[in-house]
């Protein structure tokens, strides 16, 4: 058989990206989608294999033989098996490593036993290692014997006789140097390397700081055992964003994708912070209570609330997100606290002369062309709304740029001071400015 739904031959599918496949493969039936990847060739399968998201892949998983299952498994990269295991259930998991052969078993089990966030995670073993008496031909003859089976041959890595990285030497220099140098003699003893223990958040750091396509992983000790390669990084560079964005949209993180992610799951991911900020609204209601004389004394105030508290969130917001992103990328760290500050309190206060000079003018405009009557104080109101703006923009500024500041002081990710967050905290407060301006500016007028 080689047409699948009568419209997918599966022997122009062979020749396509091993993602294009996966994709076109997850458009059929669960029946037609077993079937697909059976007739795929056995060096594809595991290949295709990798892009599948997770409910596929243990959906074929349960219906394929223990045969069949051990040869993909077998043939995929250890990184990409471990990353497939994380999410798959514990008994599963279990079957799986079983079918594995003694040696693919050690490997995935030893980077299983490491920390989940850890980079050994991601890691894979296979690479070229060469000893430093060895001579270009000998390592040469070692590249053509393992190389097929390396991840990436960018780098060589050199050896002492306790396995400890000393040197990395790229492949280019070693193709032309003379056959009988010795690697040491092309060595220069500068090399860097990851740790096994170390974050993976940490290990995007460092790739972006030497600009490396990949890096050697070494032990507490020095033990080489293992490489990681951009490719593994770049998409924990993709997760880590996902999940800051996430954060910051006001939400817990999904450990899954939003199209994998259940319903209760997504529900009770939003709800819980949807709560938070309705119990964070409820004081805005409060404070309004607090005020309730004054409002209704000059009803006119209340036509500006949206204004004077949208305005202060949304300058929040703005302050948040650039400081937010300013310390993901470590442009910025806590010792810069105080430099920001100075300069958020003069784009605050800059921004909210901008906000506060529209304000006034709007009101004195509108009731001069008699678009709509604000009384004998229109003038007053104005004043009242201009230096509202001006105070609630500059503390909404201070808010969201200080408070990612606070929240990794005390250990916790800077991306939960959310837009929404700061928003509610600065809804609150503005009402109180609004408010203390208000009845100091039209004491004996309105009030």
């Amino acid at each position: 058989m080689s047409y699948i739904s009568n419209d997918i031959d599966l022997k122009d599918l062979r020749h396509k990206h091993p993602n294009d496949i996966s994709e076109v493969i997850c458009e059929l039936n669960p029946k037609e989608r077993i079937l697909a990847f059976l007739l795929l060739p056995g060096d594809l399968k595991a290949e295709v294999f990798t892009y599948f998201n997770h409910n596929v892949q243990e959906e074929i998983l349960k219906e394929l033989g223990s045969t069949e299952t051990a040869n993909i498994l077998e043939n995929m990269a250890p990184d990409d098996r471990t990353e497939i295991f994380e999410n798959f259930p514990d008994l599963l998991i279990k079957e799986s490593i079983n079918l594995l052969s003694p040696e693919e078993k050690s490997i995935a089990l030893n980077l299983l036993g490491y920390p989940e966030k850890s980079i050994a995670r991601i890691m894979t073993p296979y690479y070229i290692q060469v000893k430093k008496g060895w001579t270009v031909t000998q390592a040469l003859e070692n590249i053509r014997r393992y190389g097929k089976k390396a991840e990436t041959l960018n780098h060589v890595y050199v050896v002492d006789k306790e396995n400890k990285l000393i040197d990395d030497i790229r492949i280019g220099k070693l193709l032309m140097a003379d056959e009988e140098q010795t690697i040491e003699s092309l060595m220069d003893y500068h090399f860097v390397s990851l740790t096994t223990t170390m974050n993976r958040d940490e290990a995007i750091e460092q790739f972006n700081k030497y600009d490396r396509a990949v890096m050697p992983v070494v032990s507490e000790k020095g033990v080489l055992v293992g490489i990681v390669t951009f490719d593994d990084i770049f998409d924990e560079i993709e997760r880590r964003d996902t999940e800051d964005i996430q954060k910051f949209g006001g939400l817990e993180a999904l450990e899954l994708s939003y199209t994998e992610t259940p319903l209760l799951t997504l529900v009770r991911k939003r709800a819980s912070v949807l709560l938070i900020l309705f119990l964070g609204e409820m004081l805005t209601a409060s404070a309004m209570g607090f005020f309730e004389e004054e409002i209704s004394q000059a009803v006119v105030l209340a036509l500006f609330i949206p204004l004077i508290i949208s305005s202060g969130g949304n300058s929040g917001s703005q302050a948040a997100t650039l400081i937010v992103r300013a310390m993901a990328i470590k442009e910025l760290g806590i010792k810069d606290w105080w430099y920001v500050m100075r300069k958020e309190v003069l784009s605050g206060l800059m921004l909210g002369l901008i906000l506060g000079t529209v304000g006034f003018l709007r009101i004195v405009i509108w009731q001069k062309a008699g678009f709509y009557n604000y009384g004998e104080y229109a003038s007053l109101i104005g004043l009242t709304v201009g230096l509202s703006l001006i105070g609630i923009v500059l503390w909404g500024t201070l808010s969201g740029s200080m408070i990612p500041f606070l929240l990794q002081k005390l250990g916790l990710d800077p991306a939960t001071s959310s837009a929404p967050f700061v928003a509610t905290l600065v809804d609150v407060t503005g009402l109180i400015i609004y408010f203390t301006i208000a009845a100091s500016i039209l004491s004996g007028t309105l009030l």
